[in-house]
């Protein structure tokens, strides 16, 4: 039996640290989440005013392919979530730069697998289950990653058996689908696949010229003002302190009428 000195301690200190060292937009990110899902606990109407919803889609609606990623189901569809997220988005907010994280999670991360998932839901296969939940944005980040380990690492082995290692996220989608009631395949699948697209090149179209973004953080002096900002050069970090480099390894619902993305 191991002693009890050489289990896992839960250290508050630690975990407070890394709240306060993560990048400025991750914060921003991981705040929306958490404050959302308390409003909705004296609004639950938040979820139908946010939640993606296929027949409800219009030019009128268009605010929900922004929300639905930062909704939530209940309380441990959010904490899950929240859990597997926030070190994915904090990984890519210190590759790419916090302006690129905000432009791509305000705008293209959300609103490009929501209309896919909408227009599949709606013309493919003539449903209409409303999905919400940061998961999209898991799958997008585990596809993005790991198509940059399949450069190295082609393949993992399986007893007799080589997988290719693209095709991780699919497979954890497959299975989330099987052990986890209410979620949806379909939503999940979009979110991989805008992440596998991203990690290949051919959306980079998606965020501003490089001189464009460098020229906004120094006449707004960004750098200078946002604790924790991470600068487009991906080598130079805002007031307060060094963010971690890309090399720190990873840390690893409901029935009402939808869908939740993730466990």
């Amino acid at each position: 039996m191991p002693s009890m000195s050489s289990l896992p301690q839960f250290n508050p200190a630690r975990i407070r640290s890394y709240i306060l060292r993560l990048p400025f937009c991750t914060k921003i990110l991981v705040a929306a989440i958490l404050g959302l899902w308390i409003a909705t606990i004296p609004f639950p109407w938040i979820r139908e005013f946010g939640g993606l919803e296929p027949n409800k889609m219009d030019l009128t609606q268009m605010h929900r392919l922004n929300l639905f990623p930062l909704l939530h189901w209940g309380f441990f569809h959010m904490i899950f979530n929240l859990f597997a997220v926030t070190p994915l988005i904090e990984r890519f907010e210190s590759e790419y730069g916090t302006l690129v994280t905000l432009v791509l999670f305000t705008g293209p991360f959300g609103t490009i697998p929501g209309g896919v998932y909408t227009l599949l839901e709606k013309y493919v296969l003539r449903s209409n289950t409303a999905v919400m939940g940061a998961s999209v944005w898991v799958f997008l980040l585990l596809s993005a990653e790991v198509m940059k380990q399949h450069k190295t690492n082609p393949s993992f082995s399986v007893g007799p058996y080589k997988i290719p290692t693209w095709t991780t996220p699919l497979i954890l989608i497959v299975l989330t689908s099987i052990l986890v009631p209410y979620v949806s395949l379909v939503g999940h699948l979009c979110g991989a696949g805008l992440g596998y697209l991203w990690a290949s090149g051919y959306i980079k179209f998606l965020v501003p010229h490089e001189k464009i973004l460098r020229w906004i953080e120094t006449k707004a002096n960004l750098l200078g003002r946002i604790p924790h900002y991470v600068s487009v050069d991906q080598k130079t970090y805002g007031r307060y302190g060094v963010l971690p480099t890309t090399s720190v390894p990873l840390g690893r619902g409901s029935p009402d009428g939808g869908q939740r993305l993730g466990p």
